[in-house]
């Protein structure tokens, strides 16, 4: 019987070595993890986890994705943000969330990691919802972005919402739809937010179910004719779960994506 690909999202994983805050709320917070051996210093790979953006969904069943990239010698921060369903998630705290996190870790990541982590801008690593947050971040804040590797994003949430992605998780999270609120979806659609002004790569499986590889795809065409540096690789036998599990066929691809990112920067 084939493994489950959710099994994942439950895998117990080591502690973070330390949680700081990067704002007031409880689930304004970052896991850190130091980096395993003694290796050159690399940037920090700051992870934003999925679900759909809602609050059933937090940064603990990203802690095996952490826990091995760490394992491979990148310093790692968990990034958590309010999100829909808890109050302050939503329009406008989740997205506020990530551009917020993202900013502060530099500073968090030099103190609470002193001579483990290159200065400098982190590497953003999202998935799925995540994916969407990295790619959001990246076009509102340029210059706190070394690169993005999104791992099978919601690149396109007019499309989402238009396929009804999750049972309304796209209007959960804007408040409604594209007609409704055109001025929302301009500013938080990576969509409408090309060419990416970071080196990105996507990666999705063409096996996906809950995020079509669709996305990726026409996401990647328009940001590419608008001159962007967007690498996208389709994975024939990856689902949607398999990009976050270091025990799965797309591990390594994953691995050396992020690899690939760094040497180019």
């Amino acid at each position: 019987m084939p493994a489950d690909p959710r099994a994942v999202l439950t895998r117990p994983a080591p502690p973070p070595d330390l949680t700081v805050p990067y704002g007031d709320h409880p689930d304004q917070v970052v896991d850190l993890r130091q980096p395993t051996g003694d290796g050159p210093l690399r940037p920090l790979v700051a992870i934003l986890h999925g679900g759909f953006w809602r609050a059933a969904y937090d940064r603990a069943h990203t802690g095996p994705l952490a826990a091995a990239l760490a394992g491979l010698g990148w310093p790692v921060a968990q990034l958590e943000y309010r999100r829909t369903g808890q109050p302050g998630g939503g329009w406008p705290g989740t997205l506020a969330d990530a551009l917020t996190g993202v900013a502060a870790l530099p500073d968090l990541a030099a103190r609470a990691l002193p001579g483990r982590v290159a200065s400098g801008q982190p590497l953003l690593l999202g998935h799925s919802a995540g994916g969407h947050l990295a790619l959001y971040v990246a076009a509102h804040a340029p210059a706190g972005v070394r690169g993005v590797l999104a791992l099978a994003p919601v690149a396109d949430l007019a499309e989402a919402y238009r396929l009804d992605l999750d049972s309304g998780a796209v209007a959960a999270l804007l408040g409604g739809s594209p007609a409704e609120y055109p001025e929302r979806y301009a500013v938080a659609d990576p969509r409408t937010l090309v060419p990416p002004p970071a080196r990105t790569v996507i990666l999705h499986g063409l096996r996906d179910r809950q995020v079509p590889a669709a996305l990726s795809r026409g996401y990647a065409t328009a940001a590419r004719a608008a001159g962007g540096d967007v690498t996208l690789v389709e994975l024939p036998e990856c689902e949607h779960f398999g990009l976050i599990d270091p025990k799965s066929a797309a591990w390594p691809q994953v691995r050396d994506a992020l690899q690939s990112l760094h040497k180019d920067h």
